[in-house]
C-alpha cells in the first residue's frame, strides 16, 4: 500500500475511502493535490478541527501538496452535517475576519519552504458569487436526485426529528459537490479528505466530477475523535480549545493536552504530535505521567512554538510541584477601587472566569476545592482584601487544575 495512506492507517486517521486501491496506485504513481475544507463560523478554529490539519501535515510530509479550502461561500449558507438547527448566518465583515484569521491559524501548520508541497489557499466565495442560478440548475442539479439527497444522514436525522431543514441548508450538499469539481478543474484536485460526517457530501463530489468531467477522483474519510470520556474532542468544562492564542493561551492549551485521560494519551500522540508511530510503540510503556507531558510539549510546540511548549512545563512544575506561582500562568488584574467595593471571593473567580456558576463555586468551597496562595478557603462570604496578596499577587485555584494569577494595580 502507498505509504501517505499506509502512515495516515497507522496514525488512527483512516475512516472510509472511495477507490482505495485505485488511490494507492496513483498516490505510488505522482504527487497529487488533495484538499480538506474549512467553514469560518467563528474567528478561530479549535482543537476539533485539529484532526484535519495533521492530515494536511501529512501530505506534506509525503510529498504530496495541500489544498486548503476556506468556506467563504459556503458559509453563509451552513453545513446541516451534525447540526440540530440552522445555523446564525454572519454578516459579509464576520466571515472576512474568520477567514484571514483562520488561514493565519493554518499557516502556523503548514510548511511553505518547498514550492512543491506549499499549501494553496482558496476561498469558495470566488466562484459561488458569480454563479447563475438557471445555468447552475441545468449543468450541475441535473447530476443530483431528491431521493439521494434525501438518503444522507445529515439530511434524514433533522426530517426524522422533525426539526427545521431550510432549502438553503438543503442545498449546501450540491455547493460542496460543486467546490470539488472546481478544484478539480483549477488545481488539479483528486482528492478530498473530511470528517466522517462528510462522507455523503464527499461521494457527491467524486460523483460529480466522473459525470461532468469524465474524470476519476477519491474521497477519504477521518473517524469522529472523542475523548475517552465520551465528551467531544475541542470542548472543555470551561468552553472550547481555541487554536488562537487570544481566546486560549499557551499555558492553558498546553494544560489541555496534560491533562488528557490516560486512556487517551498513545492515541493521541499518534494522532496529534509528528513522533514516528514506531517511536511511540517502543516508549508506550513509560511512566503515563512523562507521556502526558511529552504530548502536551510536541501538541504545544506546533501551534505556539519550542519555547512557550517550554515555558508552560516549567510554569506547570513551579504551579503544582513547587507551590508557587509560575511566570506562565493565565491572568487578570484588578484595581484597588475594585477591592474597596468589596469583592468576595465568589466574584473573584467570576470575575476570573474559573467558573461562570455561583452555585458551583458554593459547592467547591464547600469540599474545599477553592484555594488562594494554596490555603483552602472555606468562607463563601470571604471579602478580598489587600492583605491576601503577596507582591501584588493571588493564585486563585479552583480544584487541581485550574489557576489564575490575580494582580493588583
Amino acid at each position: 500500500m502507498n505509504k501517505f495512506l499506509t502512515e495516515f492507517k497507522e496514525r488512527g486517521f483512516f475512516y472510509q475511502c472511495t477507490g482505495e486501491e485505485n488511490l494507492s496506485k496513483l498516490m505510488d504513481k505522482q504527487k497529487i493535490n488533495a484538499y480538506i475544507g474549512f467553514d469560518c463560523t467563528a474567528e478561530s478554529l479549535h482543537v476539533g478541527s485539529l484532526l484535519q490539519i495533521m492530515c494536511l501535515r501529512l501530505l506534506q510530509k509525503h510529498g504530496h501538496r495541500p489544498i486548503v479550502l476556506l468556506g467563504g461561500g459556503t458559509t453563509r449558507i451552513g453545513d446541516p452535517s451534525g447540526k440540530d438547527r440552522t445555523r446564525t448566518i454572519l454578516s459579509e465583515d464576520e466571515i472576512e475576519k474568520n477567514i484571514n484569521n483562520i488561514e493565519k491559524i493554518l499557516k502556523t501548520f503548514l510548511d511553505d519552504t518547498d514550492s512543491k508541497t506549499k499549501p494553496i489557499f482558496v476561498n469558495n466565495f470566488t466562484w459561488l458569487k458569480s454563479l447563475n442560478y438557471i445555468s447552475f440548475l441545468r449543468d450541475i442539479g441535473k447530476h443530483f436526485t431528491i431521493n439521494k439527497m434525501l438518503s444522507f444522514d445529515s439530511v434524514k436525522t433533522r426530517l426524522e426529528r422533525e426539526q427545521s431543514l431550510s432549502y438553503m441548508e438543503f442545498n449546501y450538499m450540491i455547493l460542496q459537490a460543486y467546490d470539488f469539481l472546481e478544484l478539480n478543474k483549477k488545481e488539479n484536485c483528486v482528492l478530498q479528505i473530511g470528517g466522517s460526517d462528510q462522507w455523503g457530501n464527499i461521494v457527491n463530489g467524486v460523483d460529480l466530477i466522473k459525470r461532468h468531467s469524465n474524470k476519476q477522483a477519491y474521497g477519504l474519510t477521518t473517524p469522529l475523535i472523542t475523548l475517552a470520556s465520551g465528551a467531544k474532542m475541542g470542548k472543555t468544562e470551561s468552553g472550547a480549545v481555541w487554536l488562537d492564542e487570544k481566546f486560549l493561551s499557551s499555558y492553558d492549551y498546553w494544560q489541555f493536552w496534560r491533562n488528557i485521560d490516560d486512556r487517551d494519551v498513545l492515541k493521541f500522540l499518534k494522532i496529534f504530535t509528528d513522533l514516528n508511530v514506531d517511536e511511540i510503540e517502543k516508549i508506550k510503556n513509560n511512566n503515563i505521567n512523562e507521556l502526558k507531558i511529552l504530548l502536551a510539549n510536541k501538541a504545544t510546540e506546533m501551534l505556539h512554538g519550542e519555547q512557550n511548549a517550554k515555558n508552560s512545563e516549567e510554569t506547570a512544575k513551579q504551579t503544582f510541584t513547587d507551590n508557587s506561582v509560575g511566570d506562565n500562568l493565565p491572568s487578570i488584574s484588578i484595581n484597588e477601587k475594585e477591592l474597596k467595593a468589596k469583592i468576595n471571593i465568589i466574584d473573584l473567580i467570576i470575575l476570573s472566569k474559573l467558573e461562570n456558576s455561583k452555585s458551583e463555586i458554593r459547592r467547591l468551597i464547600k469540599g474545599n476545592g477553592v484555594k488562594i496562595n494554596n490555603q483552602i478557603i472555606g468562607n463563601e462570604k470571604l471579602i478580598v482584601t489587600k492583605d491576601l496578596f503577596i507582591d501584588d499577587l493571588i493564585k486563585l485555584s479552583l480544584g487541581k487544575k485550574r489557576h489564575i494569577k490575580v494582580k493588583l494595580n
